[in-house]
């Protein structure tokens, strides 16, 4: 076998575990996980590189269907995953609510024409563990290959990794050399990773709607700044009553989540940091074309 390289996207229902699969793969924390639906707002890159090839991962936000705002973006972002990415992966949960809706993504990669997988994820649990074999004999009958993953500690987590890494290099084509930098585990800068952490706090400490309307920008990123690097983030709300939310009583919200994001952000860097935090309500952002390039949700046929 040449080398071989390419694009594999993970395509999938909202909160089918895609983010933990890409996570795992790679052995590295690249994309942002929390248990509620669409997490992932946009593509994010997970590369495992070894000598016989290179497998760029891509995390597609869930299938949703809308037609304006961020829900209409975190829609197209999906479709051009699946026509961008060489192979397919198939992420299908064995606790999806719906049958239908695991048809519709294994209808889906099938139909694209590119080479694919069915993964099923969230194996461990075994009260529906009898779905395992129902998930199987679909995706098998629309002409793929199935496996079944279980994203835990476990003593052959190395094992099943590299099983399944074998498995997707042979889904892609040849290639003359690796497509990104063979030390690399994403193409995502510090700045924009500290961003998503940030983000991936507030899901984990906000709850109802509010998760999903709001957004993070980083207003300064100085890595150079003495003592200690410095980053000043705005949490923008799409509703003036968010703001108190996000707040919380003696600002006790924030505090969590500027702690917890603080701790991420400084493993990731390797070092203390300075980050200041800050809310602000701007209801015209979900539906704003120009802010939502600016925060990263635009489509490449808005370019």
């Amino acid at each position: 076998m040449g080398y071989k390289a390419g694009f594999l996207g993970l395509i999938g229902q909202p909160n089918a575990g895609k983010s933990s699969l890409m996570n795992f793969l790679v052995n590295e924390k690249v994309s942002i996980v929390s248990a509620k639906p669409q997490t992932t707002r946009r593509r994010i890159l997970g590369i495992w590189s070894t000598e016989q090839g290179q497998v760029v991962f891509v995390d597609a936000p869930g299938l949703i269907k809308a037609s304006k705002g961020l829900n209409n973006f975190l829609a197209k972002e999906a479709e051009e995953v699946i026509a961008d990415s060489d192979a397919l992966l198939a992420i299908i949960s064995v606790d999806e609510q719906k049958p239908e809706d695991a048809e519709k993504v294994i209808d889906m990669v099938a139909k694209s024409g590119k080479p694919w997988m069915g993964v099923i994820t969230k194996a461990d649990l075994e009260e529906k563990a009898h779905r395992i074999m129902i998930l199987r004999k679909m995706i098998e009958e629309k002409g793929g290959k199935s496996m079944s993953v279980s994203i835990k500690q476990n003593e052959d987590e190395q094992e099943e990794r590299e099983a399944l890494l074998i498995e997707f290099l042979n889904l892609l084509p040849e290639s003359p050399a690796p497509l990104y930098d063979t030390e690399l585990f994403t193409n995502e800068n510090v700045r924009e990773m500290a961003s998503e952490i940030i983000r991936e706090k507030c899901f984990e400490s906000l709850h109802q709607e509010i998760p999903y309307s709001l957004a993070v920008r980083i207003i300064k990123f100085d890595e150079n700044a003495s003592p200690i690097p410095k980053i000043y983030a705005e949490i923008m709300v799409s509703k003036d009553s968010h703001k108190a939310i996000v707040i919380g009583k003696e600002a006790a919200v924030i505090k969590k989540i500027g702690m917890d994001s603080r701790k991420e952000i400084e493993k990731l860097m390797g070092t203390k940091v300075f980050l200041d935090l800050q809310v602000v309500a701007k209801p015209e952002w979900l539906e704003n074309k120009r802010m939502m390039k600016e925060l990263g949700y635009g489509t490449k046929s808005e370019d």
